[in-house]
């Protein structure tokens, strides 16, 4: 039975078939499946029998429907009877579901694949040359040749659509053509390689630059091969460079190791031998008004506002948290929130007044997941953490105090410029390079997190380290 679709791609027109041949009980071994328009044919036998197609339809995975779209579109002249065949089976096997070696599910998940990777070269071997084909020289038309493996010109079309918009070009190939006039795609029949456009002023502009980007310390022929096979390279303009720049990579390689080493720049910056003078005591306010504009780190964006530090100039102590909380960044100010009650209550039993001191944080702008309407506080990276880290030492420099003390892990690390161990390490005095001595403690938020039944023993001794500023 003589069973002709429309065209290579006919997927609606199969799948109409197939029902009906379903329907029919028609074997897959009895059906020849043919493409195009009609030709006599000595030896296809009888045509299907005009019969109205079966209402309802036929249930399969849709993992298999899936499939079908991705094998149409191969060049194997069996793929029709090969998805009747798998059709026909999974309607009268119903364990070809659960069997994931079938050599025909297999055969056909491999066309599936290689018509996927031949959609995939043609989006990266594409190259548009422009061509004049009117008056209006402001508006070239730019053609490109391309010689896929599979019937995938129709189903690639609206991806070049989408990418090149606003721009009219055309793809030429040996099976199908597309034309996109910036309104509507045009499809007609095959082309011949006579017809694809000669090389234009901008290929030379584009070999230059991959001739540029070429590092042969890198090269990987075989590798290289296998992503961009060599039967693409006659209609790539860069593959003609391919050959001399692999012919001289190693002497340039060793070219390049014979180059004195480079100097890397230090990550991290280093602490100023001095504290800076303070030229301006205004200029808390021109830090504070760039620090409103940074966005050196993701976190800047999502946050409400920046949240500097406060207090007066030259205090006997500079405190540092580890970021503002969620009532820091809604009002601007540090350590209002929860955790700044805590500290505060720490003062008043100290018997420190809070205006006497300096309080700011490690970094400036309120980190947070959402969970629901929630903002969850996220603990900054060290990333983060340096991006905000000239921000702590221009402050510093500014504010000028007699000592520091770091309120957890963030803030000690951003101070001492190593990691720090606070459990082993609080209520001990470090000394930084620029003669600042910095004590370092918990910070007030780690007690609220601590069990109900700990919380005042824990706050007893975050009042023992923080009386160690006072009374050494």
């Amino acid at each position: 039975m003589l069973v002709r679709l429309a065209h290579d791609t006919d997927l609606a027109g199969f799948r109409r078939e197939a029902r009906a041949l379903l329907a029919r009980r028609v074997r897959p071994e009895d059906v020849f499946w043919s493409t195009g328009p009609c030709h006599d044919d000595l030896f296809a036998g009888e045509p299907a029998p005009e019969e109205p197609v079966p209402e309802g339809g036929v249930t399969v995975p849709t993992g298999f429907l899936e499939l079908c779209h991705d094998v149409v579109l191969h060049s194997e002249p069996q793929r029709f009877a090969l998805l009747y065949r798998l059709l026909w089976r999974l309607v009268h096997e119903p364990s070809l579901r659960h069997d994931p070696l079938d050599p025909d599910m297999l055969h056909a998940r491999d066309m599936a694949k290689a018509v996927r990777r031949d959609i995939h070269k043609m989006h990266a071997f594409v190259r548009f040359r422009q061509v004049q084909d009117g008056d209006d020289a402001l508006d070239p038309l730019h053609v490109a040749w391309f010689e896929p493996e599979h019937h995938i010109v129709e189903a690639n079309a609206p991806w070049f659509r989408r990418r090149f918009a606003n721009m009219r070009w055309a793809i030429l190939t040996p099976r199908r053509c597309v034309e996109w006039d910036r309104r509507q795609l045009h499809f007609r029949g095959g082309a011949s390689r006579d017809e694809a456009p000669p090389p234009d002023a901008g290929e030379a502009l584009w070999l230059t630059y991959y001739q540029s980007i070429f590092n042969p310390a890198r090269l990987k022929l075989k590798m290289m091969q296998k992503e961009m096979p060599r039967r693409y390279w006659r209609n790539l303009p860069e593959a003609q460079l391919i050959a001399p720049l692999a012919a001289t990579a190693q002497e340039r390689s060793a070219l390049m190791i014979e180059q004195p080493a480079t100097v890397s720049t230090r990550r991290i910056p280093r602490f100023p031998e001095k504290p800076l003078p303070i030229v301006d005591p205004g200029g808390l306010v021109a830090l504070n008004g760039r620090l409103e504009r940074c966005r050196e780190c993701p976190i800047g964006a999502a946050a409400t506002q920046a949240v500097p530090g406060e207090g007066p100039l030259q205090p006997a102590v500079m405190f540092v948290g580890e970021q503002p909380g969620e009532q820091e960044d809604l009002r601007g100010r540090p350590f209002v929130g929860p955790a700044g009650q805590l500290f505060d209550r720490a003062l008043q039993q100290l018997g420190v007044a809070r205006e006497t001191v300096y309080v700011t944080n490690a970094v400036r702008h309120f980190k947070f997941e959402l969970r629901g309407k929630r903002r969850i506080h996220k603990t900054p990276t060290q990333q983060e953490a340096l991006a905000c880290r000239h921000w702590l030492d221009e402050e510093i420099a500014l504010v000028q105090p007699k000592k520091l003390v770091a309120l957890g892990a963030t803030a000690a690390r951003a101070l001492l410029g190593r990691p720090v161990a606070v459990l082993t390490e609080r209520g001990e005095w470090f000394e930084r390079p620029d003669g600042l001595r910095v004590l370092v403690t918990l910070h007030p938020s780690a007690l609220l997190r601590m069990e109900e039944s700990r919380q005042e023993q824990g706050f007893e001794g975050f009042v023992r380290d923080l009386g160690r500023v006072w009374a050494g």
